[in-house]
C-alpha cells in the first residue's frame, strides 16, 4: 500500500480547521498533518482548498429489506398516516413479508449495492439492523445476511438485531403469543449465534408497548447484550425514561420527547440519535437537536435509511435537514455524523476501527468534498459533494 499525500486541503481536524494543509497517509494510518514534503512512490492529491474531513458514519440504518413500499406512499400522499397504515397490516409488515420470502443470498447482495451507493457519497461504516423478519428463521437470516455484506464490501457493519420492530398480526394466538415467542424463542437463537449483537425494539402505538419492551430488553441485558431502542416518534410512552436508566447505548428518533425527557436524556451516559430524514418523509416532525445538546446530550445525526420511513442513505441530505429542522449548527452536525457516531458504535462493537476524526496516528478514513467551505454540506441541497473516498487509507470512490 503506497503513500498517499493530499496537498493544501482545508483540513478539519480533530482541534479545528487548518487552511493549506497537507496530510500524508501511509498504509491505514493517518502519518502526519502539516506542510509536508512527499515520500518517494506516494500518490499525491492535489486538494487546491478543498474540504478534507472524516468520513461519515451512519450509526441508524435499516438496509436490510426485499420489496418496496411505492404503494403505501401513495397512500401516504392520500392522507393516510404512518401509523394508520400500520396498524392496517401495512408499513412494516409489508416489508417482512418481502424478507421472508428472500433468500440471504438477495439480501446480502442488496445490501452491498446499497453500501456501495453509501461509500460514493462519504459514508465509510454503518449499522445495520435486522427486524423484518419477525421470526426465529427469518430474522437469523437477516443477521447472516448482514454479516455476509459487510464482509464483502469496503464499508464496515455493525450488525443490532431489531427482533422487537413490529406486531405480526397472523401469529397464532395473537399478540401476547407473538410477544411470547419472540422473547423467548427468537431472542435465544440470536444469543447463541449473535452473543454480543445489540437488541432493538420500536415501542410506539401499533408496535411494541412500553411493558412488552421492557420484558424484551430485561431479558436480553441478562443475557449480556447492550440494548439500543426506537423511542419517542410520534408518542412518549415512557421508553425513553426506562432505557436511559437501565443503561441503553442510545435513545433514537425522540421527535416526540419532552422538556422533561430531554433533559434526562442530557444527563445520562446514552446517545441520543436524531433521524430528520424520517420527519422530512413522514410528518414534518423532527427531535429537538438544539434543547439535547443544550441539556448535555450525546448527539448522533443518522439516516434511518429504510425502505418506508426514510427512504434516503444520503448522510448530506441528513446534515442539512439536521441544521434546518433539529437546530444544529453545520458544525455540530458534522461532529455527529462522525467522531459522536464513532463514539457510538465503539462502545456497541469494541472493534469498531474508525476515529471519525483526522490526527496523527489515527485511521485514515477520510473524504474530500467538492467544497472550500463545510459549510456547504448543510447549505446545498441535492448531488454528490464527495469527490474522493479514502477508507482505511485506500481510494476507494472518486479519484
Amino acid at each position: 500500500m503506497s503513500a498517499i499525500l493530499i496537498r493544501s486541503a482545508r483540513v478539519l481536524a480533530q482541534d479545528g480547521p487548518i487552511d493549506a494543509c497537507d496530510v500524508l497517509i501511509d498504509g491505514c494510518i493517518v502519518h502526519a498533518l502539516g506542510q509536508l514534503q512527499a515520500p518517494s512512490g506516494a500518490q499525491i492529491i492535489e486538494a487546491r482548498g478543498r474540504v478534507l474531513m472524516p468520513a461519515f458514519i451512519d450509526a441508524h440504518t435499516h438496509l436490510c429489506w426485499a420489496g418496496d413500499r411505492l404503494d403505501e406512499w401513495g397512500q401516504k400522499r392520500a392522507g393516510a398516516s404512518y401509523l394508520d397504515i400500520l396498524k392496517a397490516g401495512g408499513g412494516i409488515m409489508s416489508t417482512v413479508r418481502a424478507v421472508r420470502r428472500a433468500t440471504q443470498q438477495q439480501l446480502s447482495d442488496d445490501i452491498v449495492q446499497r453500501l456501495e451507493v453509501m461509500l460514493r457519497e462519504g459514508t465509510v461504516a454503518c449499522e445495520i439492523k435486522s427486524g423484518y423478519g419477525l421470526d426465529t428463521a427469518s430474522e437469523l437470516k437477516m443477521l447472516r445476511a448482514i454479516a455476509e455484506a459487510g464482509a464483502r464490501s469496503k464499508v464496515h457493519v455493525v450488525p443490532t438485531a431489531c427482533i422487537g420492530h413490529a406486531l405480526d398480526p397472523d401469529t397464532p394466538g395473537g399478540r401476547a403469543s407473538f410477544i411470547a415467542h419472540i422473547i423467548r424463542e427468537t431472542l435465544s437463537a440470536v444469543h447463541a449465534e449473535f452473543p454480543n449483537v445489540a437488541i432493538d425494539a420500536y415501542i410506539e402505538e401499533g408496535a411494541w408497548s412500553l411493558d412488552d419492551g421492557i420484558r424484551l430488553f430485561e431479558t436480553a441485558l441478562e443475557l449480556g447484550h447492550p440494548v439500543r431502542v426506537h423511542a419517542d416518534q410520534f408518542n412518549a410512552l415512557g421508553m425513553t425514561e426506562w432505557a436511559i436508566a437501565h443503561g441503553a447505548l442510545s435513545v433514537d428518533h425522540l421527535e416526540a420527547t419532552g422538556p422533561d425527557g430531554i433533559c434526562a436524556v442530557g444527563a445520562s451516559d446514552s446517545c441520543a440519535v436524531v433521524l430528520p430524514i424520517s420527519g422530512f418523509h413522514t410528518d414534518q416532525r423532527y427531535a429537538n437537536g438544539r434543547a439535547l445538546l443544550d441539556a448535555g446530550a450525546k448527539l448522533v445525526v443518522a439516516t434511518n435509511c429504510n425502505p418506508g420511513s426514510a427512504p434516503s442513505s444520503s448522510m448530506p441530505l441528513a446534515i442539512a435537514l439536521a441544521v434546518r429542522h433539529c437546530g444544529l449548527t453545520p458544525v455540530e452536525a458534522l461532529r455527529a455524523c462522525t467522531a459522536n457516531a464513532a463514539d457510538l458504535l465503539r462502545i456497541q462493537d469494541p472493534m469498531f476501527p474508525i476515529a471519525g476524526v483526522i490526527a496523527p496516528q489515527t485511521p485514515a478514513d477520510l473524504i474530500l468534498l467538492r467544497h472550500t467551505d463545510e459549510r456547504e454540506l448543510a447549505h446545498t441541497l441535492g448531488g454528490n459533494p464527495v469527490d474522493l473516498v479514502i477508507a482505511n487509507g485506500q481510494i476507494v470512490a472518486g479519484g
